[in-house]
């Protein structure tokens, strides 16, 4: 219903363009409430396969690419927050990247030892690179071509490819590591509030969303493995 009347919306929307009709009823109908699905979130597992394995033969930057990964799946940021990233707003000594998040707002995230050591790798390999394109640059994430910014139409391509060449499927994309990273944390216990503060969400409400994931999750491991379940 809700597809059928987008249609005639349109349709009315062209009519009035066109100066054929002087008023689109279709605006005066109520679209029905849809169900909000919940995406899918990859398993621990599957995620740990991805991140631990060696990368496909496809990737053109293995380097830079591990370092995408664990950043986005270990910090839980955006794609648009993962382009942003200068390379002084990492705090190695601290173990803090400094993020800008929507509305200018600036949020400290905290990275563990799989970021540490994708970033010891990384870096020496952006510096030969863009010394011999005798370029300088603050973006920690550049592209192999002319040194330049990654681009986060760049990073969703990318990351698309190597996870399905991993065996996730192929509705995989950035934020669906924000997601496993929200929901996998809850999982193990971690505040709300605390995730709150990590994925720079606004409302607490927002963040209850991986309440609704881990319910999921847990519903699915109790009806797999209780004995009386089924």
């Amino acid at each position: 219903m809700a597809r059928s009347l987008a249609v005639v919306r349109s349709f009315y929307r062209w009519l009035a363009q066109e100066e054929m009709v002087g008023q689109n009823p279709a605006a005066l109908v109520s679209t029905p409430k849809l169900p909000k699905k919940l995406p899918r979130v990859p398993t621990v597992e599957e995620i740990n396969h991805l991140l631990d394995g060696k990368l496909p033969e496809i990737a053109a930057f293995p380097e830079r690419d591990q370092i995408m990964f664990e950043l986005l799946y270990g910090c839980g940021i955006r794609n648009s927050e993962l382009v942003g990233i200068n390379l002084d707003d990492i705090q190695r000594s601290a173990e803090l990247i400094l993020i800008r998040g929507k509305g200018k707002k600036q949020r400290l995230v905290p990275f563990g030892d799989s970021v540490k050591n994708a970033l010891a790798r990384y870096l020496p390999v952006r510096h030969e690179l863009l010394a011999g394109r005798r370029r300088s640059t603050p973006a920690l994430l550049i592209n192999r071509r002319d040194g330049g910014r990654l681009t986060t139409r760049s990073v969703g391509r990318i990351i698309k490819r190597l996870a399905v060449a991993h065996g996730l499927p192929p509705d995989v994309h950035p934020h669906t590591l924000r997601h496993a990273f929200g929901t996998h944390m809850l999982e193990q216990g971690a505040d709300l509030r605390a995730i709150q503060e990590m994925l720079g969400h606004e409302r607490l409400s927002t963040t209850q969303r991986y309440t609704q994931l881990s319910m999921k999750h847990m519903l699915a491991v109790y009806t797999q493995t209780h004995p009386r379940a089924k």
